[in-house]
């Protein structure tokens, strides 16, 4: 599948802000006391390490 150029860089846009978004949540969860706030956390970090797995496999299709 070919991408055009607006659509590559669309997708480094989201993974560099998913990218910050991970950062973040790893960090403050550390910080937080909140079982339950914690937890929702966790599920951010496993949700944004799938979707940069998923913006990087999209990104190596798009360099071929």
């Amino acid at each position: 599948m070919d991408y055009v150029l607006h659509e590559v860089l669309e997708v480094q846009e989201m993974a560099a802000f998913k990218s910050n978004c991970l950062t973040k949540s790893k960090t403050m969860k550390a910080l937080v006391a909140d079982e339950k706030l914690k937890r929702i956390m966790e599920n951010d970090v496993q949700i944004s390490t799938r979707q940069l797995k998923e913006f990087s496999a999209i990104l190596s299709k798009a360099k071929q």
